[in-house]
């Protein structure tokens, strides 16, 4: 039996752009760009758990953006949902990728 050519898969554009070669044994990255992350996680956590959850509870603060948040009824909840949101939309992009390239 013959064997047909089939097509071979062109290399991505990503793989043909420049990328820096990380492959090395003693690349690690900063701890600080670590840290940032963490901190701006749990600044965004404690942040929206005030808003969402605690401001009901507490007077006012006397800080301008934080009582602004206190005060709002709808938006505050904007930047919360758009995570769960976000999320399924990236999923759904990315099985229908999947569903593409292997099709």
């Amino acid at each position: 039996m013959r064997r047909r050519p089939t097509h071979r898969s062109q290399p991505s554009w990503f793989s043909k752009a420049f990328l820096p070669d990380r492959s090395q044994a003693g690349f690690r990255p900063s701890p600080a760009a670590g840290y940032g992350i963490l901190a701006a996680s749990v600044l965004f956590l404690l942040l929206g758990s005030y808003a969402v959850f605690f401001s009901a509870f507490f007077p006012h603060t006397g800080v301008w953006a934080l009582d602004v948040l206190a005060r709002d009824t709808h938006y505050k909840y904007l930047a919360i949902m758009l995570i769960p949101a976000g999320t399924g939309f990236v999923i759904a992009n990315w099985v229908g990728w999947q569903y593409y390239r292997n099709s």
